[in-house]
């Protein structure tokens, strides 16, 4: 039986044709892209072109405000770092308590060792921002505020365009981690306030180890690593050439299944989720469900473990996660989920179904038809779930599908 791929907003596999326009640039166009002779200008203009379908992917007004990285992790200190540098007199960061371990690793250290003053701005039961803490978070000190575009847990999407004009009028600049947004959902930053944008190619049905950070033209910014002239200067190091390829044909084919993201993988995910709240008791749909990322599905289900769901579904061959791949292994519960004040109860049994345009009906039916029998026979087996059916019998009831 074929395997069921849920996890895709850990990773996506790689698309057969990204691979493809990729390959030829390992061994038969392998020259450096800074060379000056037609092995290497040849690969230069690769390189320009790669750029430039990132930049129509992103709705950037110039293909130059787009710098290469190694991923969304260096592109997030990146940013960060370089406003730190370059904005005279302030030195405070305003972010959120649910991003990604990429920012709240970088900020946490930072507050540590050179007393930077952070901000931390809250959310509430379905993850969403508390604009008026975010509002009085900017100030005069304020070098940078950087706020997800979406969750990666439960896929919220936070109003960054808003986000972004609210910090321009305080004088601070704005970044976004779109790791889980690009590709997802349409964007036009050139019609926004944004300052600075990170994102990661494999994320989008492209390759490991490529990303990239948006700088508005017009910002200052200060290199991370440091070295040639690559990047316009901006990040030094020889080019990771078939990795910038196959971004870009990643960012093509992203833009091409836009609007399937929008339809075809946003049913698939809504008759998931309604499929396992009709059919198990106790089950709470996390995020916002009005305003979320078209394939991302984070379920909790009251008195049981979610590691000990995901190893029965691996049984069965279907892959999921209980949140960040950046955490995975790790005992606690989720910080996102514990930001949106999630019941004790189910706190621990939370569970992500991330999908993407390469699944199926089948894939969802057979979801369906496995993951209540194992919710039935773990509770079964649960201390927690047979404490709280016998408070049931003795009279408090039980609460069904909340």
């Amino acid at each position: 039986m074929r395997p069921v791929y849920l996890d895709n907003n850990a990773t996506t596999r790689t698309d057969p044709l990204v691979v493809e326009a990729m390959l030829p640039f390992f061994s038969e166009h392998f020259g450096n892209a800074s060379s000056t002779h037609a092995f290497g200008a040849h690969v230069g203009e690769a390189v320009k072109a790669a750029r430039k379908q990132l930049q129509a992917l992103l709705g950037a007004a110039f293909d130059h405000e787009i710098i290469f990285t190694s991923g969304g992790t260096e592109a997030d200190s990146a940013a960060i770092l370089s406003a730190l540098e370059t904005q005279e007199g302030r030195d405070e960061i305003v972010t959120t308590t649910v991003e990604h371990p990429a920012i709240l690793t970088l900020v946490a250290h930072l507050e540590k060792t050179r007393g930077t003053r952070v901000h931390l701005i809250g959310v509430d039961r379905h993850g969403r921002l508390d604009l008026d803490a975010y509002g009085k978070a900017l100030s005069p000190r304020t070098a940078i505020a950087s706020v997800m575009w979406a969750n990666n847990e439960t896929g919220t999407l936070f109003p960054v365009a808003e986000l972004a004009e609210m910090a321009r009028q305080a004088g601070a600049l704005f970044h976004t981690d779109a790791v889980q947004a690009v590709g997802k959902v349409p964007i036009d930053l050139k019609s926004t306030a944004i300052d600075m944008l990170s994102l990661s190619g494999h994320k989008l049905h492209g390759p490991k180890g490529i990303g990239a950070l948006y700088v508005k033209k017009g910002v200052k910014f200060r290199p991370l690593i440091r070295g040639g002239h690559q990047e316009r200067g901006r990040r030094g190091g020889t080019e990771n050439v078939p990795g910038v390829i196959g971004l870009g044909a990643a960012a093509d084919l992203a833009l091409k299944h836009m609007e399937a993201e929008r339809t075809h993988v946003k049913a698939l995910r809504d008759r998931l989720e309604q499929g396992i709240l009709q059919q198990v008791s106790h089950a709470l749909l996390n995020g916002d469900g009005d305003n979320r990322l078209p394939n991302t599905a984070n379920i909790a289900f009251k008195y049981l473990d979610g590691e000990a769901v995901l190893h029965n579904l691996n049984k069965a061959g279907i892959a999921a996660s209980t949140g960040s791949a950046c955490t995975s292994g790790s005992t606690e519960p989720s910080h996102v989920l514990r930001a949106m004040n999630l019941p004790a109860s189910a706190l621990h049994g939370a569970i992500r179904l991330s999908l993407s345009r390469e699944n199926t009906g089948e894939d969802v039916d057979r979801v369906l038809d496995v993951l209540p029998e194992i919710i039935t026979r773990l509770r079964a087996m649960s201390p927690a779930w047979l404490a709280h059916e016998g408070a049931g019998q003795q009279g408090e009831g039980v609460a069904g599908h909340v």
